[in-house]
């Protein structure tokens, strides 16, 4: 499965979809700018609110659910990566969050 630095995920932040694959609880503690946020237990249900034809890069705490939704995305037909290190890389880098 892809993966995509922080630094790379942010340079794309734009024209990728940045997918937020953490809890309603975590999310509250803040998300990348520009993103969708559709917790892991609801993806199958919401993929609909994904563009297949862009590329998505997801998103969660440290990394490892975001794979799993990475996987699922890509065997869902769509063109998806994982962003290594998760929020916890991104909020070290002191990159932005809204």
């Amino acid at each position: 499965m892809p993966e995509v630095t922080v630094p790379e995920t942010n340079a794309r932040r734009g024209v990728d979809q940045i997918l937020d694959v953490r809890e309603n609880s975590e999310v509250a503690e803040g998300m990348i700018q520009a993103r969708v946020h559709i917790p892991m237990g609801e993806l199958h249900a919401r993929l609909n609110e994904l563009d297949p034809a862009i590329p998505v890069i997801a998103v969660c705490r440290s990394g490892n659910r975001s794979a799993t939704a990475a996987d699922a995305l890509n065997q869902a037909g769509f063109t998806a990566a994982t962003m290594t290190g998760g929020m916890i890389a991104w909020q070290r880098a002191e990159l932005p969050t809204t």
